[in-house]
Order: C-alpha cells, then structure tokens, then sequence
C-alpha cells in the first residue's frame, strides 16, 4: 500500500473533522467485535474515526498504528483519544486524494 504525503495526510484530516466517532475501543483493547465494527464502517465510507477510550491496555498511538495495520488501512492521525484511519474503496474511490 502506498505511502500518504503530507498534503494527502492534510486534506483527510480536514475531511475527518466534522466525522464523528462510529468505533470505540473500550477496556477490551483490540478485539475480533472492534476489528469487525472498523469493517462495517468502512462499507459506508473511506474515512473513520475511532475513539480510543481511556480504559483501553494499549497506548492510543499503538493502539492506531495496530488498527491501521490490522485493517490494511491509512493511519492518518491520532489527536487525543481519537484516531482517523483512511482506506480508500478499491472499485470506486469516493475520496479524490491531492496530487
């Protein structure tokens, strides 16, 4: 999978802003139910935003670097207890990245 530019991370980031959180991570960490729920989320869209809750065992940033490999996804951003994980649709893209 190629590699986002900082102007590609920029741009999602700008579009994941007004998202909402449709994941959480709760006192279980990563789980089969998480990593299934970041799958139906994906149906709907290209651009999720899990919500890491305090109580999760692993470290936020851990906690995005191994959702985003586990779900052959972008880890776009981590920003407090949210992370934004990108994955763009392999038919129809919904989302048209900048050069």
């Amino acid at each position: 999978m190629e590699e986002l530019t900082g102007k590609q991370r920029r741009f999602l980031r700008g579009l994941g802003n007004q998202l909402k959180a449709t994941v959480y991570v709760g006192k279980e960490g990563i789980t089969e139910g998480v990593l299934k729920s970041i799958e139906e989320a994906y149906n709907s869209g290209e651009l999720i935003k899990i919500r890491i809750e305090r109580n999760c065992p692993v470290e936020r940033r851990e906690a995005g670097s191994q959702l985003a490999e586990k779900t052959q996804s972008h880890l776009v951003q981590v920003l407090g207890q949210t992370v934004l994980l990108y994955r763009p649709d392999p038919d129809e893209p919904e989302i048209e990245l900048p050069g």
